[in-house]
């Protein structure tokens, strides 16, 4: 039985949206006005922070109304950024008023975006696992219908002006996954400027103090992508992974620390006090472009987070253990990425213990560099530490 508490609550949700398309008739847009969004407004991260922050530093956030979309708008952001908790009526208002919308994923499918709004959309990854229209099988958060998957994706990626992509292998699959007819700006992420420019040990020990991190121990990394099909309610997804952290707490815990980054889509609540001082959860907020910086080694699967890390040729270990399973009930790649991988794959704990226990930077760079510099050729042939200025020379121009 429907409740009335239901029945009043989409009353109110119908007519707000009703009222919001009649005023995307009348509010007209305004070119002097920004609205940025970061992983569906969950944090201040990504290529749009990154792209606001050198507005910032030009002085441009005077110049420009500066509109963040948050969940949360209790997060610090630096400048005279204008912070709207997203969906209420200030975000949508702004999403009608706003000259330019700077996303990395895709927008809520009821905006409706002004004629003269410029849509720059930085996408928030290379594409190794298949994606949008390219999909073969879906699951996710027990939706299974793809074909209606891939016309709110279409209709979605209508809106988008301009994309940015990281290397000639994502521009090709971007117009075809996309059905994307705008233009690709084939300029690297703005979200890597900071691995060229902050890569030095002053910047490395202000942000292990930010982070309050210990500086007497190596660390790793572990960012694992989601897993479509293992969530706790729609739009949630479960932690789900099979590494012994009592085995690694076991054998490391007197050199390393791990710190554990979720993927933006993954909430979970998990108790790690058992391995306190060695496991460390990353809030929500923590920027991952700052992990990378500071790890020592990075643990992930089949996340397009290879490709960013890759930029600081650190070693990377690919912990596989659902790798069939992943391949045939999740998704499919677009290529074999293990024959291209700068780094070992491994599908037991035993193996991923014994490399890390072993480990000897000159017999990696011995066995992996030429891989690593093929990779990074590959992959990140567009990144050059400026691609935030090329995105605010454009917003300028």
């Amino acid at each position: 039985m429907i409740s009335f508490k239901k029945i009043i609550k989409d009353i109110v949700r119908y007519s707000v949206r009703a009222f919001y398309i009649l005023e995307s008739y009348i509010i007209p847009s305004n070119e002097k006005i920004i609205l940025f969004e970061s992983s569906g407004g969950r944090n201040y991260a990504g290529s749009p922070r990154y792209i606001y922050e050198e507005m910032v530093n030009q002085g441009l956030d005077d110049e420009f109304k500066c509109i963040w979309s948050l969940t949360n708008t209790n997060i610090e952001i630096p400048g005279n950024a204008i912070k709207v908790k997203r969906s209420f009526f200030k975000y949508l208002y702004y999403t009608l008023r706003s000259g330019v919308w700077i996303f990395d994923s895709r927008h809520l499918y009821y905006l409706r975006k002004n004629k003269k709004t410029k849509y720059i959309q930085t996408w928030h990854g290379t594409p190794f696992k298949k994606l949008a229209l390219d999909m073969d099988v879906m699951d996710m958060s027990g939706n299974k219908d793809i074909k209606k998957y891939r016309e709110d994706f279409e209709k979605n990626t209508k809106d988008w002006q301009y994309l940015l992509s990281q290397n000639k292998h994502s521009s090709k699959i971007f117009k075809k996954a996309f059905n994307f007819k705008g233009e690709i700006l084939e300029i690297g992420y703005p979200r890597n400027d900071i691995l060229f420019k902050r890569n030095n040990e002053e910047d490395l020990e202000k942000i292990k103090a930010k982070l309050k991190i210990p500086k007497d121990k190596k660390i790793i990394l572990y960012s694992p992508t989601w897993r479509d099909n293992q969530y706790n309610k729609v739009g949630e997804y479960k932690f789900t992974t099979e590494m012994d952290f009592k085995k690694m707490y076991e054998n490391f815990k007197d050199e390393y620390i791990i710190i554990v980054k979720f993927h933006y889509l993954v909430k979970e609540d998990i108790d790690w006090s058992e391995y306190k001082d060695f496991i460390i959860e990353c809030d929500a907020e923590w920027d991952i472009q700052e992990l990378y910086l500071i790890s020592d080694m990075m643990i992930t699967d089949y996340s397009s987070v290879m490709f960013d890390y890759a930029i600081l040729k650190r070693p990377m270990i690919f912990f596989t253990y659902d790798l069939d399973n992943y391949t045939n009930n999740i998704r499919s790649f677009y290529f074999d990425i293990f024959k291209e991988a700068p780094g070992p794959k491994v599908e037991k704990n035993e193996e991923l213990i014994s490399i890390i226990k072993n480990f000897n930077i000159n017999s990696y760079r011995e066995e992996y560099g030429e891989k690593y510099k093929k990779f990074n050729e590959k992959f990140n042939q567009f990144d050059d530490g400026n691609a935030s200025k090329k995105v605010v020379e454009l917003i300028k121009e």
